[in-house]
């Protein structure tokens, strides 16, 4: 056995929004990837659109720098545990991490799920209390937090030896101390050469690496993504590949390696180092590139079942084919299985209708970026409500449970715990933390879908909610759904204020003046719990006699304009979203009012 000592191979692990992609462009920053004067722009590292709108990571990257002559390749891990698949595949290529904690918030759910995942690896850890320039933060209460967890997740003597660091990420400061003065991140890279262990492995063997993540690019089509576990890689070698499927000899095409936020291509790559491989046009995530004559496999990656199912369909509206590019089951199916093929937690399959196919992934948030990503792109498509995916373990249904973390005044707490109980949620753990109320609770998936607008609603904005995958326990009961029905077009047409001033006393509506809608369509939520169809494009009749009140300005009330995950949440069994490139629609399943009457009546028999 060898190690690589000029190399370190480092995750940044941490919950959604605690400061891991800042603290890689700090670290970017003070290295001199950038050239003089060349403009870096924030969270260089969150390079999708969706990542900077929303704020979040939602696929890892590979980054490098240099530091006193070792090259640290580092991995930004997405922090929610909607992404897990991505966190469990860039694990397989590091031997230590940075396990960042928010120095206010202290270890939220998605902390112990990466952590723990880390653990199983047997990587070594390094803690980085983060933010410690907010006026509030709690540093040793934060510290002692997470020492706790880490005895609960059964850390071994080594794991439970880890060092501290404290970091303003923004600032670009750390410091081994508290109380030091710094002006740099020196502290931490130091701590990054002395405790993060060089590669290991053997230099001389046969060639292996194990996928663990694949990006298409349009010029050399898929990017091969691993770790050289043993032995070294060439540009033109020929290779085995090595999947469930059996053995194909392959010939790699560019080997490439990560400087800064680039990849610079090399004709050679050694035992520790991270790569991208062109050329391997059949290679799936988790296949082995090995040595031509001498293949040995590499135990594959094991990625979390998913938990949530929709279903993906073609557009059947009477407003299909208008505002989008991409619009036949052909062009859904290609764009769904592409996907699939690098996202690893995501599972498509082909329903009885050639024009249905159902997805499912690890939750809400990760099938809306996908149904978000594709609208982006010109898809358009109508999507059913979430459900969650059930286990028959032993004769008996099983769910899947989460474990949740609600952040509320304690105005709101009773409210928030009343709606947590009809979803059958249970209590485990209450606390204060600096006058806010965290409560811990397990609740089965499918109680979550539509109670994160409800919170909102509930505590007029102030509530805070995360959550993450917990395991499979027994069906825990009907848990009651919406209760309150639709307001539904009966006519194609374009809406008016008459028409909708006259119907706002009917409940919320949806949509405002000048707006295209059809039979079938949605426009608002009736106050009572049954659906009613309803004329919004009505016209005023005008007369030759003038009253006294006729003119006087009509005052709508704003309507409520939902996001793409409010609209999923929302929707019930017999109806969908209408998803395209300019527009999110709630339909009912059947558009036709009196064939839909007919079916409702028959469900009833």
């Amino acid at each position: 056995m060898g190690v690589n000592s000029e190399r370190r191979n480092i995750a940044i692990i941490a919950h959604v929004d605690h400061g891991k992609t800042t603290l890689v462009d700090a670290m970017l920053k003070q290295s001199h990837i950038f050239r003089k004067n060349e403009q870096v722009a924030e969270r260089v590292m969150d390079s999708g659109d969706l990542e900077r709108e929303r704020g979040i990571t939602i696929l890892s990257k590979n980054t490098a720098i240099l530091y006193k002559g070792v090259k640290i390749n580092i991995v930004d891990t997405p922090g929610h545990a909607d992404f897990g698949g991505e966190v469990e595949r860039v694990l397989n290529m590091v031997d230590g991490v940075l396990l960042l904690v928010d120095a206010f918030e202290g270890p939220m759910p998605q902390t112990k799920y990466v952590l723990r995942k880390a653990l199983e690896h047997k990587l070594k850890p390094i803690v980085v209390i983060n933010k410690i320039d907010r006026p509030e933060a709690r540093v040793d209460e934060v510290y002692d937090e997470v020492l706790e967890l880490f005895m609960e997740l059964d850390a071994d003597d080594e794991q439970l030896d880890f060092p501290v660091i404290y970091t303003a990420a923004k600032q670009g400061i750390a410091k081994s101390d508290i109380h030091d003065e710094s002006r740099n991140l020196q502290p931490l890279m130091d701590t990054i050469l002395k405790e993060i262990p060089p590669p290991a492995g053997e230099l001389d063997a046969p060639l292996q690496l194990v996928v663990t993540t694949l990006e298409a690019d349009d010029y050399v089509g898929k990017i091969a993504i691993g770790r050289v576990q043993r032995g070294k890689i060439r540009s033109g070698e020929t290779i085995a590949l090595m999947s469930e499927g059996g053995i194909k000899k392959a010939k790699v095409g560019k080997v490439f390696t990560y400087e800064g936020l680039n990849r610079v291509e090399t004709a050679e790559a050694q035992m520790g180092e991270i790569v991208a491989l062109t050329g391997l046009s059949e290679v799936s995530i988790g296949d082995t590139v090995a040595d031509a004559e001498h293949p040995e496999a590499l135990p594959s990656i094991r990625v979390d079942e998913p938990t949530l199912s929709v279903t993906f369909g073609v557009n059947t509206s009477p407003f299909a084919g208008k505002e989008g590019q991409f619009v036949t089951s052909r062009h859904i199916r290609d764009r769904l299985f592409k996907e699939a093929q690098t996202n690893v937690a995501l599972r498509v399959e082909e329903t009885d209708s050639a024009d249905v196919f159902k997805v499912s992934g690890r939750g809400e948030l990760h099938l809306s970026i996908l149904i978000e990503t594709m609208r982006r792109e010109g898809y358009e498509m109508q999507i059913g409500k979430p459900e969650v995916v059930y286990k028959l373990i032993d004769g008996q249904k099983y769910e899947p449970i989460e474990n949740l973390t609600v952040e509320v005044s304690q105005d709101y707490m009773g409210t928030v715990m009343e709606s947590l109980g009809r979803r059958k949620a249970e209590l485990k753990n209450m606390q204060n933390v600096a006058g806010y109320m965290r409560l811990n609770f397990l609740i089965p998936a499918r109680g979550l879908i539509g109670f994160r607008s409800e919170l909102l609603t509930s505590t007029r904005g102030n509530g805070v909610m995360n959550h993450v995958f917990h395991g499979y326990e027994p069906y825990k009961g009907d848990i009651p759904g919406r209760s309150r029905g639709s307001l539904v077009a009966f006519e194609q047409g374009e809406t008016t204020g008459y028409g909708i001033f006259n119907l706002q006393d009917r409940g919320v509506m949806f949509i405002e003046p000048g707006q295209k809608v059809y039979e079938g369509m949605i426009v608002g939520e009736n106050s009572r719990d049954m659906d009613i169809d309803i004329n919004p494009c009505k016209q005023k009749h005008q007369t030759n006699i003038r009253a006294s009140n006729s003119d006087e300005a009509i005052r709508l009330v704003p309507p409520r304009i939902m996001s793409l995950e409010q609209a999923m949440e929302y929707i019930n069994d017999d109806e969908l979203v209408e998803v395209t490139p300019s527009s999110i629609r709630l339909r009912k399943a059947i558009l036709d009012r009196t064939t839909r009457g007919r079916a409702a009546k028959n469900a009833r028999k």
